[in-house]
């Protein structure tokens, strides 16, 4: 019943704000509450105070005893969904699958896979030196690991 309630609010305040999404949800049998938001252009801490007060403020304290803790997916954490990858077009990933892994350029993201490109150094086919070539890669969802974005400082 209480999961209930706050799946609904926190469906309502995304609802209202449709440049968030949901990363993750979960409830402990302490009734903690941790929400992990993204969004299109980036999470503010008035993003997760907007979420958190759409939630704390429309639940009876007298009833219901909780803690509430709304929190960003942060520059580190890995894509998990669709809405990620396509905020991430243009930047550089560190994707691993079962068979490779790849540092390269995300250059599209459909719903079911992506589209990395990146610059190898290949020796000529014919005659001695290297060439640099362009590569592509299309990687299904369900084939990927794990996927970040490469912090450059």
């Amino acid at each position: 019943m209480f999961k209930k309630i706050v799946e609904q609010l926190l469906d309502e305040s995304l609802l209202e704000r449709k440049d968030l999404f949901l990363i993750d949800f979960d409830i402990l049998p302490d009734n903690t509450i941790t929400i992990v938001i993204d969004g299109d252009k980036g999470v503010l801490v008035e993003d997760c105070m907007y979420v958190s007060r759409a939630i704390e403020h429309n639940i009876d304290r007298e009833e219901h005893d909780f803690s509430l803790e709304v929190s960003s997916a942060g520059a580190s954490a890995s894509l998990t969904i669709y809405r990620q990858f396509v905020k991430n077009i243009g930047r550089v990933l560190q994707v691993k699958t079962n068979d490779n892994d790849y540092e390269a350029e995300l250059v599209d993201a459909t719903d079911d896979e992506i589209k990395l490109k990146w610059k190898q150094r290949e020796p000529k086919k014919i005659g001695k030196g290297k060439i640099t070539v362009l590569k592509e890669i299309n990687i299904l969802y369900k084939d990927i690991k794990e996927a970040k974005v490469k912090i450059k400082f």
